[in-house]
């Protein structure tokens, strides 16, 4: 795992905080959004990990987050999208530039 693993904290509808790595973000032209992949902090990394999916706040950047209320994924589109960027990254460890386009 990367020594400077950028992190956000998420704090549920109880006021419980827990620590997310950070997967990656990237931009959807096609859904005008931008998205971040996050995994529970201090997992291994030969470790099974849920991934999380969410859509920035329209006005964060996606190459640093600044934090904000993050958003669900609502269509089904998306997540057929956002599933198909995840599938590269795991491929071959980078993300796509066209990601999000179709």
């Amino acid at each position: 795992m990367n020594e400077d693993q950028e992190q956000i904290t998420l704090v549920d509808e109880n006021g419980n905080e827990e620590l997310y790595d950070v997967l990656f973000t990237f931009e959807s032209d096609d859904f005008g959004k931008s998205y971040i992949l996050i995994y529970p902090a201090g997992k291994s990394e030969d470790e099974e990990v849920d991934i999380q999916a969410y859509a920035l706040p329209a006005d964060d950047d996606p190459a640093n987050p600044s934090g904000g209320d993050l958003q669900l994924i609502e269509s089904d589109e998306e997540w057929d999208m956002i599933e198909s960027v995840l599938n590269t990254f795991l491929a071959d460890g980078t993300v796509d530039p066209n990601a999000g386009k179709k």
